[in-house]
């Protein structure tokens, strides 16, 4: 018998043998092969993934599957996009929009897609594989009250959410508290990459960062960098963690606690091998043209785009790519946040779906 050939979804086109098994259904089974299921389901958003688990049993079944969580969440990693979490009166609403692709293109528009909405009541702590770390600090009741904070890590080998420490998608949830042998205050940066945890830190509420925090989310165990004192000096409102191709990087505005229109340079310090390595970008005149406000810096693609946000969206709402190697600046619109004109936004890159069930 000849091949058959079927269209599935969009611009997928399937050949298989068609065998007498096969035209048998399974009352616990899709009458096509699983792979094939697993194909067409890790193309929808993971909204209708969510939809879908409450179809049947089957299905229910089907998507909560190991195998499938993987596969969704790899073709989601293949196609990142950009998360914006706008501060409207009392609660948070969430965005997503597509990353541009085409870095050659000098400005162009991409639309956003409405995610969830939450009460602003608790503190929004960032985002990291497709999760939010959202929720309230908890006070530790000991001789001294001490603030706990709070922190969203992904371990990418065994496959793990940990937070605070807690881990998710196990059976047993139980809060555990991580001794940690260095006292220290938390300055509230802090990015995830490759397992490790990474933060700022003082060594009193009111001083300057003077250590970055390592924690290794497999081993619960703490690594501690110092930073150079003229170095802990220079960072300021403006210095944000990045991942520099799987490095860490802290990125600064050089010359000024905030990214403005005046501003003339950045300044990058990579953390490889427990050394730090300094670079400086120098912005081109055309800088000044393009920013018109006070701008936050939302992270970096790869080790040559860096992107930055408007610390409050007007119309119409837009990012800045600006490339470090080619010194062009790209002014990318985003439309559908036409009604939070003013409001407080938060940007974050390399937004994923994940339809993990925890």
């Amino acid at each position: 018998m000849k091949p058959r050939r079927q269209n599935v979804g969009v611009g997928l086109t399937i050949s298989r043998r068609i065998t007498r098994s096969m035209t048998k259904l399974q009352p616990n089974s899709f009458p096509i092969p699983d792979e094939l299921v697993f194909e067409i389901f890790s193309r929808l958003p993971s909204k209708t993934i969510a939809r879908y688990r409450c179809v049947s049993k089957l299905c229910s079944s089907m998507l909560r599957r190991q195998d499938f969580t993987d596969s969704f969440l790899t073709k989601s990693c293949a196609r990142p996009q950009l998360l914006f979490a706008c501060e409207d009166d009392s609660k948070y609403i969430f965005f997503s929009s597509p990353q541009p692709e085409n870095p050659e293109d000098n400005s162009y528009v991409v639309a956003s897609n409405h995610l969830a909405c939450f009460p602003s009541s608790y503190s929004l702590f960032g985002c990291t594989y497709g999760f939010l770390c959202y929720g309230a600090n908890m006070i530790l009741n000991s001789r001294l009250r001490v603030g706990v904070d709070s922190y969203l890590g992904y371990d990418p080998v065994a496959k793990q959410l940990k937070h605070q420490v807690l881990t998710l998608g196990t059976k047993n949830l139980s809060w555990r508290l991580v001794e940690c042998c260095v006292p220290h205050f938390s300055c509230r940066k802090w990015i995830c990459i490759g397992g490790v945890l990474y933060y700022t830190a003082s060594v009193n509420s009111s001083s300057f960062s003077s250590m970055l925090v390592c924690f290794n989310l497999r081993s619960e165990k703490f690594r501690f960098v110092s930073f150079m004192e003229t170095f802990s000096r220079a960072m300021h409102e403006s210095t944000t963690l990045v991942n520099h191709d799987g490095k860490l990087g802290l990125l600064m505005s050089e010359d000024s606690s905030n990214v403005t229109r005046s501003s003339k340079s950045f300044d990058m310090w990579v953390l490889q091998d427990a050394e730090w390595s300094k670079h400086v970008y120098v912005l081109p005149p055309s800088w000044k043209d393009v920013v018109t406000e006070t701008m936050c810096i939302a992270g970096m693609v790869g080790t040559s785009e860096i992107v930055l946000s408007p610390r409050f969206q007007y119309v119409p709402s837009y990012v800045i790519y600006y490339n470090v190697e080619s010194k062009t600046i790209r002014k990318v619109g985003i439309q559908g946040l036409e009604a939070f004109q003013g409001s407080r936004f938060y940007t974050y890159l390399n937004y994923v779906e994940n339809v993990k069930f925890l």
